[in-house]
């Protein structure tokens, strides 16, 4: 029998640090990167992983964690199969939500954009980058489908890797999506529950406002 937990117990007092609206730089893409870079600097676990939530056609989300692979003009970019199910649901409502956790700096943000596939020179460029077997696992992935077995998956890598033994090609159902954010709110933990709150918000302009929330 497994042991038992009182998950209602389960409590982290939040500390660290404090966030105010002066604290944040006036660009909201800027107080990211700032933020981004202290993650690192922390050595925080995997701080680029982001927590992606679209909505498809029938107006259920799904959420997924991949991984965030640059901030390009002034766009969040990440990288997936586009027949998968975020894919399928990116194509149907091309709008999403993605959630970064620094849990070592008690920290959270929150973003809200368009989503739009990045150029397929881009995304040719970073497949190239990426290492064999990752180009090969690519190959092999039919991403969401139903798998009767990971021996199957395993003929296809192999099948793959036979037909691209040294350069492999992008396949064309993968490669970036680009989100442009018009909403960017920045969590800050503090004790006794009394977070602070900062979110900047774009108008129809394109111009950036801040303010604080109740937590």
């Amino acid at each position: 029998m497994t042991e038992r937990h009182d998950l209602a117990a389960i409590r982290q007092e939040y500390a660290r640090h404090s966030l105010s609206p002066e604290d944040c730089l006036a660009d909201p893409l800027a107080q990211f990167s700032r933020w981004l870079d202290e993650a690192i600097a922390a050595k925080v676990n995997e701080p680029t992983a982001m927590h992606v939530a679209t909505v498809g056609e029938d107006g259920r989300p799904s959420g997924r964690l991949v991984l965030l692979k640059g901030i390009e003009q002034r766009r969040f970019v990440f990288y997936t199969n586009y027949e998968s199910r975020k894919g399928r649901q990116l194509g149907a409502n091309p709008f999403a939500a993605l959630t970064l956790f620094w849990p070592e700096l008690e920290r959270q943000v929150r973003i809200e954009g368009r989503v739009e596939k990045v150029a397929p020179e881009a995304s040719d460029a970073y497949f190239a980058s990426r290492p064999y077997q990752s180009r090969i696992g690519a190959w092999a992935s039919q991403q969401s489908q139903p798998l009767d077995s990971p021996h199957t998956l395993l003929a296809r890598a192999a099948k793959f890797a036979a037909q691209h033994i040294t350069g492999v090609p992008r396949p064309a159902n993968w490669g970036g999506y680009a989100l442009a954010p018009d909403r960017i709110e920045f969590w800050q933990g503090r004790p006794s529950r009394m977070h602070d709150r900062i979110v900047f918000a774009q108008d129809a302009q394109g111009q950036w406002t801040k303010s604080r929330l109740y937590p």
